[in-house]
């Protein structure tokens, strides 16, 4: 079988996820783990609210729902109260539901078969809910999978594929908590750097749209994700003379630019519906704050969610962007990466909640794949393989056993800065 070792890390991936996801819930199964709380909740609520409740602007269930499963955390912050109207607005955004929604209808008909509460909170629903994070995230590394074929060859395919699974906070956001944003938006960005692949190959109006889609779809994920179009924008511009063939080719295809925005446009269509009829507006601005001239550097380096700190594989992937040379995604991953991680450290809650490490990143590390995966070949082409397994294999247990350390609420005892 052709890039059997590639294939064979996909169902690695797929196994420890699962088996991860049921050893969260045997360690937690008295507690009655329930995954759609906090902003989970927010992201979820589209969901029961239009098709259980019927009711996406009064919100008169969350209530009880909250009193048997204690989903808002305490205060209602999930949605913004509109005084003039004396009704809600989600202050959460509705492509993740979209997602979410096949899984749903699978916990509500699973309801029905096991005669358990149909309120949309109930086990089926939790269980459909994470295992639908499981499948997406598994969705975006078979996409990732594919890019990554088209540069590199099986092996260091397949080990960089392993490093974003397991030696990354991704599992946290996949297995435990599956219900947050980030396992679904994941995929997006595999598909998107797919698509824009096969486009740059071959050019076709279909696949065009579906960039756009895509792309759109993100961006009412997390708003913050609208930058998910410098890929399709300034790929294969690593030179004057790659620039000058990409936009002899958009000239080529200008009609295709007009169907990508069109079916951004379709993409957006869900949230901007939502917007109208809970508001009487297109779009409502739900209230948050970024200081670019003055960014959070301790989200990266501080002690408390320090990406560098708690995923040092994330120093890999910046070393890796000194390697990109003549690669064609050079321009793309560079300025994606880099803005990327600027609008992160400049959000105003720079905390991001309770979570484990820099959590807002996880969703795009199929684009730090590709500067990743040219280190990886970097060690290998230097006959340094036995260093770079040895490295990995040391990343992965620390990343595991932060992980333990972080679920059982004792970070604090394992870093001597947080004492």
């Amino acid at each position: 079988m052709k890039n059997r070792l590639s294939f064979l890390a996909l169902f690695v991936i797929l196994i420890i996820f699962v088996c991860y996801r049921f050893l969260y819930f045997e360690n937690n199964s008295k507690n009655g783990y329930n995954a759609t709380t906090w902003d989970a909740f927010g992201y979820y609520m589209f969901l029961p609210a239009e098709f259980i409740y019927d009711d996406v602007k009064e919100l008169k269930w969350v209530a009880e729902i909250d009193s048997n499963y204690h989903v808002t955390g305490g205060l209602f912050y999930q949605a913004c109260y509109l005084k003039d109207k004396g009704t809600y607005t989600n202050k959460y955004f509705s492509g993740v539901a979209l997602m979410q929604s096949p899984f749903f209808f699978i916990g509500h008909g699973l309801a029905y078969l096991t005669d358990e509460k149909k309120d949309g909170f109930s086990w089926p629903y939790q269980y459909s809910i994470m295992f639908g994070a499981i499948f997406w995230c598994f969705i975006g590394f078979v996409f990732l999978r594919k890019v990554l074929l088209n540069f590199f060859d099986d092996k260091i395919v397949a080990i960089t594929l392993l490093l974003i699974a397991l030696t990354t906070n991704l599992i946290q956001y996949v297995s435990v908590d599956g219900a947050m944003s980030h396992s679904y938006i994941f995929p997006l960005y595999s598909i998107v750097l797919w698509l824009t692949m096969k486009w740059h190959e071959n050019p076709k109006i279909f696949i065009a749209f579906l960039i756009g889609l895509f792309s759109g779809i993100a961006t009412i994920s997390r708003p913050t994700e609208f930058i998910i179009v410098f890929i399709p924008l300034l790929w294969n511009l690593s030179g004057n003379k790659t620039m000058e063939l990409k936009w002899k080719l958009v000239l080529k295809n200008k009609t295709h630019v007009s169907i990508c925005i069109f079916g951004g446009i379709i993409g957006l269509m869900p949230q901007i519906m939502y917007w109208q009829y809970t508001t009487g507006s297109f779009v409502y601005n739900v209230g948050s704050k970024w200081f670019f001239f003055n960014p959070w550097w301790r989200v990266l380096f501080g002690p408390e969610k320090g990406w560098f700190l708690y995923t040092p594989i994330a120093i890999f992937m910046i070393l890796g962007f000194f390697l990109l040379k003549d690669k064609l995604f050079k321009r793309a991953v560079l300025t994606f990466c880099l803005l990327n991680i600027w609008i992160i450290i400049s959000w105003s809650d720079w905390t991001y909640g309770a979570s484990y490490s820099t959590r807002a990143l996880t969703q795009s590390y199929p684009v730090f794949a590709l500067p990743l995966a040219c280190l990886v070949q970097w060690v290998f082409l230097r006959k340094k393989e036995l260093l770079g397994l040895t490295i990995m294999i040391l990343l992965i247990i620390l990343n595991f056993y932060q992980l333990n350390i972080y679920n059982k609420g004792n970070l604090e005892s394992f870093s001597p800065f947080l004492r």
